[in-house]
């Protein structure tokens, strides 16, 4: 009942104050009809003819029928949002369809339902579903604040069972909610865990005008009109370039705060410019597309400038025009135009008209004076605005298009004295239209954190300092090459270049780099200071590397092949590249760049290959490129080696602040906990001076001192000691105390185990994320005693594989792997495989002790879990009693009804039914997939000849199959699902099964999974 009291309720109270009507579960079933269908069809008719005038009865039964069979998400959002037109009983042509009136929300119904239960093979039953004119557009999963499940992820899954076994739930489905009455996060249909939100600004509200956070959340995501908005211009579908995968984004609290701001500038008409600061990582990009598209669409207002604008968005690099480009293509944006060149710019803006979109670059206006005719039709909305006061590129655009309204988008801060940028782009008075700044993003988990560390500091170049330095490093030669050296200038890249540098540098980055981002998959970019210096850090780095591998037993000439591939280089070429020189140092280096230079095609694919999950390349060696502009996740470090300042430095070292979550073989996850920035050069120790040119608040946050994380380790270990104090659990092994846990539990202490629970994890992953620091040294201890325990008492209290250790990085496990095995808890802690010749042994219980049978009881159950939950994800029909007797002998157990050793003889039992089940398709002769198929048919035809409904199930696993290799992407295909629910249905005839239409359902939702590539 906690549930229902501190989360339901209160949404439901909440939603009901907003003007939805609560409907009862039971009132809703009959308005569905039956069971396993989602829509109100009453409400749905009344809707219908009361917003498609003079709309008939028996039209309107035909466009419900119409939608009850549609299951394609992209297809509902684009016939809710008003392209959806059908011919109409007496019409001699297709008319226009309104499922929703996005401009008067009063005339639309809606309405919430509790418990809503959804009848399928495996049937589930939803906490709260949101309807619109009888559609399920919302589903609001609640949780318990009181049980840990709501923060580490039962939730989540909920909603993922949810998608998958009833996905007809979620084919009109906006977007989920999961709350826990006091923390609310929101994410996409088909979004992983990690890409809910939480929405904190109710803009254009303050959080003190709501009683609590409960309250406050439902108001920012489902107030009606603000619900409509969000359905009609902030929900995009976006095309993964790389597997053409649908992906569907909602958009974040800030991006619908600022295209709001700049929609409502335009439709007031007085103010014509805005300026708006989006920092990196942030989604600025998207932010645009949604304005694109509220300003083009404009479902849910009226204005005169709005009628059918030109939007003209322009950027300042090539690179950034394709990106955007594309971005806008994938999001499905109406007629976007690449602009080729200058001439087709100027055409397409002089031919004025209406309603078009063009991307082009801000260089395309260089040198234009001559005014459009009708300049006022245009909206402009410019990246990287502060760039187009450079070469009076933004005095021409004004020039050009003088009466047009501006927003300029920048991803740093504008700097104290730009007031060009202040001038073009905000109202007098007003700095930003809208700021999301470094902190925000950080906060809110849209970027990591970035840190830096400061090298030997005699590896940094302090210029006041530059001839001292240039002694140190250069003493070696002889007086008169110094001389010589001398009088060609001593600069900062002499210096830096330095061999005998640069070896001593790329030897620190391979060992901090083993360390670091290895362990785990991540990778790194190395800023040299010129061209030159990007292939001696090549060669430099190669060499450390090769030898390191060969040192571990790989053959030398392997090595050295294997060190090359882990190392790619971009950067620009240049004239002098191919010119001979006598100069044999300075051949060399030229013979290095030619070998090492990436065209446009070699780039990309570097590119690529850096963001994917191989280790070939696992560096970039850069100097200007791909400081701006690129983006992979997967980028944990940057190793500085040039002096960087202001824009410049902002930009590189945002490269690493993107959240990113690794997935390793085992199938677990480890995410990014931060970016972090190497400074060999010396930049970070005058970081204030090369950040002054900004307002102190907006960057004080933008890189921060490793020695903060330091101050938090020691400040979290003394937390979580202190709770092991309080708990009486200090000076306990791993075990004992995960057993002594296990009974506080038991006993109502549940919220003392969270609280120590969330303290010790706090302290581990911040140990992890600190290593390799010397720091870490005095607790590496506590840490193994730490992860141990939370791993031993998450089995021993939820009978279920804990999640911690599979979210430590990578150097923490082999750490606990070789703890665990040296303080003999390695059969304590060690799950098996049901195929494991050791599995049974907990099955021997004659000389067992009473706490070794414990043990070995929580193994199994933790085991069996897994096992059988793993199994009903492939097949429920046919795997899940076995998962609901897991269940059910862990519930006797804990209640005191059975003994250690009785519930281990009911699983073992249990054990021989599984293998006997996966082993039984093979008896029949039939393939995996098929026989799944036949599991699901049999308890419709228990009176049909077993040898027929082998037949059939294999000829359906037959079609899916071929289906899976003709169209790989066959799920996503609605016509074609369709098509293949007929050949079912022709094929289950013979058998004449009382609701064949409900089994070819129930095949379709298990074939999704089991005959989908990659799905």
């Amino acid at each position: 009942m906690s549930e229902y009291r501190l989360a339901e309720k209160p949404a439901l109270d909440a939603l009901t104050a907003m003007g939805y009507v609560a409907l009862h579960h039971e009132a809703a079933m009959l308005m569905r009809q039956e069971a396993n269908r989602v829509l109100l069809k009453p409400v749905i008719i009344e809707a219908l003819q009361a917003l498609n005038e003079g709309l008939g009865a028996e039209d309107a039964e035909a466009i419900y029928s119409d939608l009850s069979t549609l299951s394609d998400n992209e297809e509902w959002q684009r016939r809710l949002r008003g392209a959806y037109s059908r011919r109409l009983k007496g019409e001699a042509k297709d008319k226009p369809v309104t499922l929703i009136d996005f401009k008067r929300p009063d005339r639309n119904r809606y309405h919430v339902v509790r418990q809503f239960k959804v009848e399928a093979q495996r049937s589930r039953i939803a906490d709260l579903v949101v309807f619109v004119n009888g559609i399920p557009l919302v589903v609001i999963e609640a949780k318990c604040p009181l049980k840990s499940a709501d923060r580490s992820g039962q939730a989540f899954e909920q909603i993922k069972q949810y998608e998958r076994d009833i996905p007809r739930l979620f084919y009109p489905n906006a977007f989920n909610i999961v709350t826990d009455g006091m923390a609310t996060l929101y994410g996409a249909t088909d979004a992983k865990a990690k890409f809910y939100a939480p929405w904190p600004d109710p803009f254009p509200f303050e959080r003190s005008d709501f009683t609590d956070d409960l309250t406050k959340d439902m108001y920012c995501l489902l107030e009606p009109a603000r619900l409509l908005d969000l359905l009609a211009h902030f929900i995009v579908f976006e095309t993964d370039p790389d597997t053409g995968r649908r992906i569907k984004k909602v958009c974040r609290y800030q991006q619908f705060r600022a295209v709001n701001k700049a929609v409502y500038r335009v439709a007031e008409g007085t103010k014509k410019k805005g300026l708006i600061w989006h920092t990196q990582g942030s989604g600025k990009s998207l932010t645009m597309v949604f304005l694109a598209l509220k300003l083009k669409t404009h479902l849910t207002l009226d204005a005169p400038t709005l009628q059918n604008p030109n939007i003209l968005v322009l950027t300042d690099r090539i690179d950034l025009d394709d990106q955007i480009s594309k971005t806008f293509v994938a999001c499905g944006l109406p007629n976007p135009t690449q602009a080729a060149d200058v001439k087709a710019l100027r055409e397409a803006v002089a031919r004025g008209g209406s309603g078009q979109i063009l991307l082009s670059t801000i260089f395309k206006f260089q040198g234009s004076k001559e005014p459009i005719p009708n300049s006022e039709d245009w909206i402009v909305l410019v990246d990287e605005c502060h760039r187009t006061q450079e070469k009076d590129l933004g005095a021409f655009l004004q020039a050009t298009l003088p009466d047009a309204r501006y927003f300029g988008f920048t991803g740093t801060p504008i700097k104290k004295a730009d007031k060009d940028t202040y001038a073009r782009f905000s109202e007098p008075g007003e700095t930003y239209l809208d700021k999301y700044g470094i902190d925000d993003a950080v906060r809110d988990g849209a970027t990591v954190p970035i840190l830096y560390e400061g090298r030997k500091t005699e590896w940094s170049i302090n210029e006041a300092e530059i001839d001292i330095l240039f002694d140190r490093w250069f003493v070696d030669l002889s007086d008169e090459k110094r001389e010589k050296l001398k009088q060609t200038g001593v600069s900062l890249a002499l210096i830096a270049k330095h061999p005998e540098r640069i070896k001593l540098i790329a030897r620190d980055i391979w060992e901090h780099f083993k360390q670091t981002c290895r362990p785990d998959g991540f990778k790194a970019q190395i800023v040299a200071i010129d061209r030159e210096s990007v292939v001696l850090y090549r060669l430099a780095l190669a060499k450390v590397i090769a030898d390191d591998l060969a040192k571990d037993g790989m053959a030398e000439a392997d090595a050295a092949a294997k060190a090359e591939r882990m190392i790619a280089c971009v950067f620009s070429k240049s004239q002098e590249d191919d010119k001979p020189s006598e100069d044999t140092d300075i051949e060399t280096v030229r013979a290095e760049l030619r070998s090492h230079y990436l065209d446009a095609d070699g780039e990309k694919a570097a590119k690529k290959a850096f963001k994917g999950s191989g280790d070939e390349p696992s560096f970039l060696i850069v100097c200007d490129k791909l400081l701006t502009g690129f983006d992979a996740p997967n980028e944990h470090v940057m190793y500085l080696d040039k002096p960087l300042r202001e824009h410049g430095l902002l930009q590189a070292i945002a490269r690493t602040n993107r959240t990113c979550s690794i997935k390793r073989q085992d199938g677990s996850t480890v995410d990014k906990p931060h970016g972090r920035i190497v400074d060999y050069i010396g930049v970070t120790q005058h970081l204030d001076d090369a950040l002054s040119s900004y307002r102190a608040d907006d960057v004080q946050n933008a890189l921060r001192d490793l020695d903060l994380l330091r101050r938090d380790l020691r400040k979290t270990h003394a937390e979580f000691k202190r709770q092991l104090r309080l708990l009486g659990l200090d000076g306990m092994d791993e075990k004992a105390a995960a057993y002594a846990i296990e009974k506080l539990v038991a006993d109502g202490r549940e919220d003392d185990w969270f609280e120590l629970q969330r303290l010790g994890r706090h302290f581990v992953r911040t140990y992890g994320d600190l290593s390799p620091d010397p720091a870490i040294l005095d607790f590496t201890e506590d840490m193994k005693w730490a992860a141990t325990f939370l791993r031993l008492a998450q089995q021993a209290i939820t009978k279920d594989e804990s999640l911690d250790h599979l979210t430590y990085s990578g150097k923490i496990r082999d750490m606990l792997e070789e703890h665990v095995r040296a303080t003999g808890l390695t059969t304590t802690v060690r799950l098996r495989n049901i195929t494991d010749p050791e599995f049974k042994d907990d099955f021997q219980t004659e000389e067992m002790s009473d706490e070794e049978l414990h043990a070995a009881f929580v193994r199994k159950s933790v085991e069996l879990k897994r096992v059988t939950r793993e199994l009903v994800d492939k097949n429920p029909a046919q795997y899940g009693r076995f998962s609901e007797r897991v269940l059910e002998i862990i519930r006797r157990f804990e209640e005191g009804q059975i003994a250690a050793a009785e519930g281990l003889k009911d699983f073992e039992d249990l054990t021989g039914g599984i293998v006997a089940e996966v082993g039984a398709h093979d008896e029949l002769g039939m393939d995996e997939r098929a026989f799944a198929i036949l599991r699901i048919i049999e308890p419709h035809a228990p009176e049909a000849d077993h040898s027929a409904l082998q037949s059939v199930a294999v000829e359906v696993g037959d079609l899916y199959a071929g289906a899976q290799t003709s169209q790989p992407s066959w799920f996503f295909m609605d016509g074609y699902k369709k098509e293949l629910r007929r050949e079912v249905r022709k094929l289950l005839r013979p058998l004449e099964l009382d609701d064949a239409n409900a089994v070819r359902d129930e095949i379709e939702d298990y074939a999704v999974h089991a005959y989908a590539e990659s799905h």
